[in-house]
């Protein structure tokens, strides 16, 4: 019965994130509101803290994010730091909506584009607020050229030529996530304490790969945002 409800669970999930978007009309302020408490981890913008300890969640899909907070809130995700904001009363189906589609629709630059510093319109205030917005990944050690095709051949198929995820399938982006919060990921993956591969939740696939090889797809990885 456990296994059975292993290969349920992600696509019951996926299928009652949509069915949310029947049921409720996305809420901004509301969304913002929530935000206010999330941003002690993982920042204002949804740019993670700690040098990658808390993930960047910005650019995630919503409907991930939904999947994942049901995941927290279900335990069927152990998390300690997110038992306290995912109970039912402190976050309800409603307020799940919401603050998945705020941060969903929050957007990270890389860089802050050439301006005019000297024009009669520079707004340096904005120009200040706009730089709080950036978020650069440091590049990560390891064989680029090793890392992009065993990304090609094992991870492209479902994260995307570019690591930018599967919005429909809820797969996460890997492109601008911490390289820190990636191999804490895989260590997870590895132990059981996430479901990987949602057609097959008791293979691991990432048992496959050496140190080695997950090293230089991470290389490669860092890269694909610049």
């Amino acid at each position: 019965m456990e296994i059975r409800a292993l290969i349920m669970t992600p696509l019951l999930l996926l299928v009652h994130a949509q069915a949310m978007g029947d049921e409720y009309e996305y809420d901004p302020l509301i969304g913002e509101e929530i935000n206010e408490v999330c941003a002690g981890c993982h920042g204002e913008f949804a740019q993670g803290g700690k040098k990658g300890k808390y993930p960047r969640l910005a650019g995630l899909s919503y409907e991930y994010l939904v999947e994942q907070l049901k995941r927290f809130q279900d335990r069927s995700r152990p998390n300690m730091p997110m038992i306290e904001h995912v109970e039912e009363r402190q976050l309800p189906e409603r307020d799940i909506f919401d603050i998945a589609h705020f941060i969903a629709n929050l957007k990270l630059a890389t860089h802050l584009p050439p301006v005019d510093e000297l024009a009669p319109d520079f707004d340096a205030y904005q120009r200040l607020l706009d730089a709080d917005k950036i978020i650069q990944i440091a590049r990560a050690k390891g064989d680029i050229k090793a890392g992009k095709k065993i990304y090609n051949k094992e991870c492209r198929s479902c994260h995307g030529r570019f690591a930018e995820g599967d919005q429909e399938d809820a797969v996460p982006m890997l492109a601008g996530q911490y390289t820190r919060y990636l191999w804490h990921q895989v260590e997870l993956y590895v132990k059981g304490f996430r479901i990987h591969d949602k057609d097959e939740p008791d293979e691991e696939l990432l048992e496959d790969f050496s140190q080695e090889e997950l090293r230089d797809i991470f290389a490669y990885v860092s890269i694909l945002d610049d």
